[in-house]
């Protein structure tokens, strides 16, 4: 996606290049970005889809329990010159207008989504590995008032079952 990243052995990283590259830009494309969002980019890793959006957004803060990974995440935004990027080694908490969620395998947590509920942002792009708990936590993530506008998913390891999803929600009116 134009930029160019290192990680440590602990990191995680898409190895497929060409369709990381696919996802990436659905994920951003699907959060709908005007250049005046501050958006949180949650289990950020070494913050490869909020350095994708930064180009898009007033502010990227980047969460991530690895520290080795923020920072990576923060060497990352260094590197390739993006001032608007924060990284921390915390849960959420910020007020965002979007939300990147990226979990790993074993999807959020009930926490975290009440999280999400309490920041109440106009828009939540899941990105997701794992069907199971994807559909798991967006009955969650309805239930706290949100609707999905649009489910895409990304042949990330073709001829195997790995699939990533893109799933844009938006929050209903009240």
């Amino acid at each position: 996606c134009g930029k160019t990243y290192a990680l440590s052995p602990r990191s995680f990283y898409q190895i497929n290049h060409s369709q990381t590259e696919v996802l990436y830009g659905l994920a951003v494309e699907a959060a709908h970005l005007t250049g005046k969002e501050v958006v949180l980019d949650a289990y950020c890793g070494i913050g490869t889809i909020g350095l994708t959006a930064a180009d898009h957004a007033k502010q990227i803060v980047g969460v991530e329990l690895n520290r080795d990974a923020v920072q990576d995440a923060i060497g990352n935004a260094k590197h390739n010159g993006v001032k608007n990027a924060r990284f921390f080694a915390a849960a959420a908490g910020e007020r965002a207008d979007v939300i990147f969620m990226d979990p790993p395998r074993e999807g959020s947590t009930p926490q975290f989504i009440e999280s999400v509920a309490r920041m109440a942002p106009k828009r939540v792009v899941y990105v997701s590995c794992n069907p199971e708990t994807l559909a798991r936590d967006l009955a969650l993530l309805t239930k706290k008032g949100y609707r999905v506008e649009s489910s895409t998913p990304v042949d990330m390891f073709p001829h195997s079952e790995h699939i990533e999803t893109v799933c844009q929600l938006v929050l209903k009116n009240r």
